[in-house]
């Protein structure tokens, strides 16, 4: 009994210490702002507004819940401390509130710009061939069994799928508080060694895939970021995705080329075609933020003689099926011998790791 209520006023000490740089204040008033603003008659006639607006006031409302509910049951837990009959359940109580608590602060590392904003992910397959878009489908399920794992919303926004099997390319958003922020260090190569299932010979087969982590952006956002109409050009075709008939009769899919820039994107999730072409004026301007940041950060590494361009051979984790099993994170040294709970979404580790490394630094 002696250990659980040092465990309570450990716990208790920390919430405190956590509280004091929570900002309840700040963020109830936002809350009631964004509540005041909801009520507009005149909200819903621009959809991605209302629905970002929406999303956010959930957001707040729910870590705000939380937040409550774990400053209950740490003052719960400080009242019955002395209670030897409850010392099984108040032992249990404790380890919960623990982690509740360890998800609250690391959430307190996400303080770079737009940590708070949804991300937009792409997973391209590189060197490997069929066995690369196997892969590519492999990751695409692996961070939607994430996010859903985590309670955010996925939407895809364009996929080219594979020639023989798994897909050439996909690119979705997450859509939760935070999600970029968390998921921003996924950013980079990630390789897969095993026996191929598409070969007769069940040869071991190496695979690459490459993923692309940008924070979903608006002009906004963004007001210092200029993009000139003569700079675009646009191309219409019949999307290929789900959406239904209409979505395949019409060409309501959107490519779209930014000439100074060379950077195409794809929208085709939406039915009508003014909607694509929106997202797609966003995910343009997400990866030139993303691209200005990338030249600013090679600058620095290189006049520091620590240049090293991003590409194909900066890999970040290693996934092992064959001849033994393990995940191994290249930059943290975070392993795995559970690929399957891995590949399923069991990502935590990974995440939080690289994170709390980048703070360190």
């Amino acid at each position: 009994m002696q250990d659980t209520k040092q465990k309570i006023v450990s716990l208790k000490e920390k919430f405190e210490a956590f509280a004091a740089t929570f900002r309840l204040k700040e963020k109830k008033e936002e809350i009631a702002k964004l509540s005041a603003e909801s009520t507009d008659p005149d909200l819903w006639k621009d959809p991605g507004r209302a629905k970002n607006l929406m999303q956010n006031l959930g957001d707040l409302k729910k870590e705000i819940e939380e937040f409550e509910n774990l400053e209950n049951s740490v003052e719960t837990l400080s009242e019955f401390s002395e209670k030897e009959e409850l010392a099984e359940e108040l032992a249990f109580e404790v380890e919960k509130a623990k982690k509740l608590l360890e998800k609250f602060e690391f959430t307190s590392f996400l303080s770079e710009k737009y940590d708070e904003k949804n991300a937009v992910l792409g997973i391209h397959a590189g060197q490997g061939g069929t066995e690369a878009m196997d892969w590519v489908s492999m990751l695409y399920r692996m961070y939607l069994r994430y996010c859903e794992r985590r309670g955010w919303g996925t939407a895809t926004l364009d996929m080219t799928p594979g020639e023989e099997a798994g897909i050439k390319s996909v690119t979705f958003k997450v859509e939760g508080r935070y999600a970029y922020g968390h998921l921003r260090g996924e950013a980079g190569t990630h390789r897969l060694v095993r026996q191929s299932p598409f070969n007769a010979d069940k040869l071991r087969q190496t695979s690459f895939a490459l993923v692309e982590v940008i924070p979903e952006l608006t002009e906004v956002d963004l007001p210092d970021i200029i993009i000139k109409d003569e700079d675009l050009d646009w191309q219409f075709f019949r999307a290929s995705s789900q959406g239904g008939q209409n979505v395949q009769k019409v060409s309501s899919a959107v490519r779209l080329i930014h000439k100074p820039s060379k950077i195409v994107v794809t929208a085709q999730s939406e039915r009508f075609q003014e909607q694509n072409r929106k997202i797609a004026l966003n995910l343009l301007r997400s990866k030139l933020w993303m691209l200005e940041k990338q030249r600013t950060k090679d600058m620095k590494r290189e006049l520091k003689g620590e240049y090293r361009p991003a590409s194909w051979g900066t890999q970040i984790r290693s996934y092992v099926l064959h001849p033994y099993k393990m995940v191994k994170d290249l930059r943290t040294q975070i392993e795995t011998s559970d690929t399957e709970a891995t590949l399923d979404g069991d990502l935590d580790k990974f995440v939080e790791a690289e994170l709390r490394e980048k703070i360190s630094l």
